[in-house]
């Protein structure tokens, strides 16, 4: 039952509504539409809360008071009137039906736990069915396994099974606080001191991320300053992960290995002297 007074008074007021007949409904729901005629709508809507109320007590087991879940199927019912066409000659109850369960299933998706699941059709689906299937699928006489469990639950809705166990071990178990206590000596231990990162704070990413592409930039004007056998060197030497020697190098251009130290130290020379040139607080730094 709804334990506030106002809640009380809500249900009472429901069951006491008078039901529509179809013409009365037909003529009204034509008032709202054409007229905005705001009494038609409370007629409709009041007619129709016992509806919102019986498909409440069904969501009653997701742990969610009830009066919220009767607001929520209101908003639905306020929902459907709006969209309602009564010329195609549906019963009102008929098309409300989704809304109102839809409002309901939304808020619970959004209150049952606080992380957020459901976001498509097929988690949907999933969330609001796993139980009965279970319920289903165990009603033999032998114990049904996760295994089986999952993959029939996968063919019936049309997901994965890794999406089956996850909402299977979401449904298992309430949310545990982060700052819930483990079971060590102290009992000072919590979650919360496992989740301690070593890596970098984004800004420091972005930072980092942003300060190497212009270094990049700079670096590549600056090699314009060199020469094509100046370039090969420090690329070779500098700018690969595995650097060659001096012999190697000075095998494969045809000079000694002091020849080449000379023409790396050269270039480094002129490296430094692009760099700055375009950016003269180098040379601050340098000094």
């Amino acid at each position: 039952m709804i334990e506030d007074t106002a809640g009380r008074t809500m249900v009472r007021a429901a069951m006491k509504a008078p039901y529509l007949e179809r013409d009365e409904e037909h003529v009204l729901a034509l008032r709202w539409k054409e007229d905005q005629d705001q009494q038609a709508l409370h007629q409709i809507t009041v007619a129709h809360m016992r509806l919102v109320i019986s498909m409440a007590s069904k969501f009653r087991h997701y742990g969610l008071p009830l009066g919220d879940l009767v607001q929520e199927g209101h908003v639905g019912l306020l929902e459907a009137a709006a969209r309602f066409e009564p010329e195609r000659q549906v019963r009102f109850s008929t098309y409300a039906t989704w809304w109102i369960r839809a409002s309901m299933q939304d808020y619970i998706l959004r209150n049952w736990s606080i992380v957020r699941g459901g976001t498509s059709s097929a988690q949907k689906a999933l969330f609001f069915n796993l139980r009965r299937l279970r319920a289903r699928l165990a009603n033999g006489t032998e114990p049904i396994s996760n295994a089986t469990l999952y993959r029939e639950v996968s063919v019936a809705l049309g997901v994965s099974e890794a999406d089956v166990a996850m909402m299977d071990s979401r449904l298992s178990a309430p949310d545990s606080s982060l700052n819930a206590p483990l079971a060590d000596d102290t009992g000072t231990t919590e979650r919360m001191d496992f989740l301690v990162s070593d890596d970098p704070l984004p800004d420091e990413v972005a930072s980092d991320t942003i300060d190497f592409e212009r270094r990049l930039l700079w670096l590549k004007a600056a090699l314009g300053a060199l020469n094509a056998r100046e370039l090969r060197i420090i690329e070779e030497r500098r700018l690969t992960d595995e650097g060659a020697t001096l012999e190697a190098l000075g095998e494969t251009l045809g000079i000694s290995k002091e020849r080449v130290r000379q023409i790396e130290a050269r270039a480094m020379e002129k490296l430094k002297v692009a760099l700055v040139k375009q950016n003269p607080e180098f040379q601050t730094q340098a000094a």
